[in-house]
């Protein structure tokens, strides 16, 4: 099979794949990651993001690491090698500003929750007490590597979410963090969906 012929099959191929995953996308679900200093970690939260089906991420990026443009983005070697190619997959989004994600979320109607220990005043709860599927858009935001995540993104936010830690080490990384926190999020949300999709089967078949 020449080169010619190998190309319309790849596609093909993606597409299929595409239309085979969309109905386990979680609508309305977007992770945020706020001023990350590592390019490294931004491609490796991407990955997670896509490999679990959450709708869109957002970066907020003071420093201008990344690109404006979504397309630039998925040319951008570094990212791309990162997130293992997921960066052509995923609808990525960068801000200016904690503000002003905040405000576009706000906009459209987003909740926030945050991933942080202990906030005093404010509510916390720990990753598998929470019923994600509360929220009808929900945006789940990762702090910066050193300092966490910030008091204005803590402030907007309905409550901080900590993973249960059993061992001497009490931290980790962001992109295990990631993994963690949005497996928990999206098993939900699927299941919720799912059984969504169940009902309106269900229902259809009365009505004829």
């Amino acid at each position: 099979m020449n080169e010619t012929t190998d190309k319309p099959a790849g596609k093909s191929s993606a597409r299929k794949r595409a239309d085979e995953i969309k109905p386990y996308r979680c609508k309305n679900l977007i992770a945020v990651i706020e001023d990350p200093r590592d390019i490294k970690n931004i491609g490796t939260v991407i990955r997670n993001v896509n490999a679990l089906g959450v709708e869109k991420a957002y970066v907020v990026d003071p420093r201008r690491a990344l690109p404006d443009d979504w397309q630039d983005m998925r040319e951008k070697k570094s990212l791309s090698a990162t997130s293992v190619s997921a960066i052509k997959w995923s609808f990525v989004k960068r801000f200016d500003s904690t503000k002003a994600c905040l405000e576009h979320l706000q906009k459209n109607r987003f909740a926030s929750i945050v991933t942080s220990p202990h906030v005093k005043g404010k509510k916390n709860a720990v990753l598998d007490e929470v019923d994600y599927t509360v929220y009808t858009k929900l945006a789940v935001w990762f702090g910066n590597e050193t300092r966490g995540i910030s008091d204005l993104a803590v402030k907007h936010s309905e409550m901080c979410v900590s993973i249960p830690m059993f061992g001497m080490i009490e931290s980790l990384n962001l992109g295990t963090t990631s993994g963690i926190v949005l497996y928990e999020v999206t098993r939900q949300r699927r299941e919720y969906q799912s059984r969504f999709r169940r009902r309106r089967r269900r229902g259809r078949k009365i009505d004829a």
